[in-house]
C-alpha cells in the first residue's frame, strides 16, 4: 500500500463512493440493510475525516499558504458533512426522512470529493515532493487506528469545531 497522502484519500473516497452506490442500490430494500450501509458509510467518513482534519489541511496549510481558501472551504465542508452524520447517527433507517437526508450527505460528499481530486489534489502534488507527501501519508496512516469512528465521538466533534473556528 501507498503511503502517499493523495493515494491514502483517494482510496479513502473510492470505498465512500462504493459504500454509496451501496446504499443507492438499497434504497427501497429493508431498512436493516440501509441502517447497516450508513453505519458503514458514517464511520467511513468519521475516519476520514478526522484524518484530513488532523494532519492532511493543517499541513498543507502550514507548507502551501497560497491554498488556504481551498483548505477554508474544504473545513467548512466536512463541517456540513459532520452535521448530517450526527443527525443521521441518532436516526433510525424507518424514519421517513432517513433515505432522504443520506442522499443529501452522499451528495455533498461527491461534491466535496470532486473538487479535492480534480482540482486541489493536482495542486498539492505539483506543491509537495513526493517524500514529502509520503510522510503526511505515514501520519495519516498512522494516527488512522485510533481515529474516532462514530460522529458523536468526542474527538471526531473537537476536530470539527476547531477546524472550522481556525
Amino acid at each position: 500500500m501507498s503511503t502517499d497522502a493523495i493515494v491514502v484519500l483517494k482510496e479513502d473516497h473510492k470505498e465512500m463512493r462504493r459504500l454509496f452506490k451501496a446504499f443507492q442500490d438499497a434504497e427501497e430494500g429493508p431498512a436493516a440493510r440501509r441502517q447497516k450501509l450508513v453505519n458503514e458509510i458514517l464511520e467511513a467518513l468519521t475516519v476520514h475525516t478526522y484524518l484530513e482534519n488532523e494532519v492532511m489541511y493543517p499541513e498543507v496549510r502550514k507548507l502551501l499558504p497560497d491554498l488556504e481558501d481551498d483548505i477554508l472551504e474544504s473545513y467548512e465542508e466536512h463541517h456540513v458533512a459532520d452535521v448530517l452524520c450526527a443527525e443521521l447517527f441518532a436516526m433510525d433507517a424507518g424514519d421517513e426522512r432517513f433515505n432522504a437526508k443520506t442522499t443529501v450527505l452522499i451528495e455533498n460528499v461527491l461534491h466535496h470529493v470532486e473538487e479535492e481530486e480534480q482540482e486541489w489534489f493536482p495542486k498539492v502534488r505539483e506543491a509537495l515532493g513526493r517524500k514529502q507527501l509520503q510522510e503526511i501519508g505515514e501520519r495519516m496512516i498512522a494516527l488512522r487506528a485510533d481515529a474516532p469512528r462514530k460522529p458523536t465521538d468526542p474527538k471526531a466533534i473537537k476536530k470539527s469545531l476547531d477546524a472550522v473556528t481556525a
